[in-house]
């Protein structure tokens, strides 16, 4: 019993990015297929919110504090950095690239958050020890292979013989895109994403502060985010007609996305910070991006680039030299893991 209680973090975070890939695999194709981003941002936050309300009531009804305009505020613009820009800009970029390369921009989050709180001074870095080398050199190697990712495409690996002609018609519109400047405009997209989602963890450590009721908190900044969303979507669409779901894998996408990916991701992540702390969960990142470039590979018939391997190589041996660094800053300053939930990674998947 004591070997099983050991390794179910470990299973909990292997399934978690599982889903998370095939999640971002469906929403690849359906925004392909037209699917508009914020329709499925409004719809999917729906979805999140009516499953996590239920569950912020039940367990915090008796230890909620109370909802003040400051707090308010604080968690309106946790949903706009956290869900609702993050989610669009994602969405752009996975329309404009690959989920494989997309999926690569999301191990950097806590690359750019040990970034953005060095000048605000969150974050400590003495370069005379290991872990502050380790942290500085880990940012350094991540973003080399950002650039890598972004400026060099490569030779394709394998056969592109191999793939179907829808595939490699597929392929041909990619490289058209990218031609004509849709690939940079995605890559663009996906640093304001990346970018959006690390502020977010900064604020999110204040907003944890001043309203501690995580279910609760996590259950508005939803709602928020589907108010946002629906306002933005609503000021751009005409008519009601765009907001109904007429595919079935439409559906299918955006009820997994809001019920399995926010809502159920959101739990066992939070559960996984709690009794691993944040940097055992963040060491499970950069799975998401091997399998989803399995299964544009084996399943999408996708033609995968030599730049996109070797910048994906550098990006996940960055993101573990500075996890490492992070890890010894907190064994070093004998913080608890909820103690340093805020420090690197948090518990919130908002894309």
């Amino acid at each position: 019993m004591g070997c099983l209680e050991e390794w179910k973090p470990v299973i909990a975070m292997l399934v978690v990015n599982v889903v998370f890939a095939v999640m971002n695999t469906l929403i690849k194709k359906v925004i392909d297929e037209g699917l508009n981003q914020l329709v499925l941002i409004t719809v999917r936050q729906l979805v999140a919110t009516l499953f996590i309300a239920p569950v912020a009531y039940f367990r915090e009804r008796k230890a909620r504090p109370k909802m003040t305009a400051k707090i308010f505020v604080y968690l309106f613009f946790s949903a706009v950095l956290g869900a609702s820009l993050t989610q669009y800009l994602f969405f752009v970029g996975l329309q404009y690239t690959s989920a494989t390369f997309s999926c690569a921009f999301l191990n950097m989050v806590p690359v750019f958050t040990f970034l953005i709180a060095i000048p605000f001074r969150l974050e400590r870095v003495n370069l005379r020890s290991k872990a502050g080398i380790a942290k500085v050199l880990g940012a350094a190697v991540c973003l080399a292979g950002a650039m890598l990712l972004t400026f060099y495409k490569g030779i394709p690996l394998g056969n592109a013989s191999d793939h179907a002609a829808g595939a490699e018609e597929h392929a041909a519109n990619i490289l058209s895109n990218a031609g004509k400047g849709k690939w940079m405009m995605g890559t663009i997209a996906l640093f304001g994403g990346t970018f959006s989602w690390a502020s977010w963890f900064l604020l999110q450590s204040k907003v944890g502060k001043k309203y501690p009721a995580l279910y609760s908190g996590t259950a508005v900044i939803f709602f928020l985010s589907f108010l946002q969303a629906a306002a933005l979507t609503f000021a751009t669409q005409r008519g009601v007609s765009f907001l109904l779901l007429r595919r079935k894998l439409e559906i299918l996408t955006v009820t997994f996305a809001g019920l399995v990916g926010s809502g159920v991701g959101f739990v066992v992540m939070s559960w996984c910070v709690e009794k691993r702390g944040p940097v055992f969960t963040s060491a499970f990142s950069p799975l998401t991006q091997i399998i989803v470039a399995g299964i544009d590979v084996t399943i999408l018939r996708e033609q995968l680039h030599l730049g996109s391997v070797l910048g994906s190589v550098l990006v996940i041996a960055g993101l573990y030299c500075l996890l490492w660094g992070k890890s010894k800053d907190v064994k070093n300053s004998e913080l608890k893991p909820s103690e340093a939930v805020d420090e690197i990674h948090g518990a919130l998947p908002a894309v």
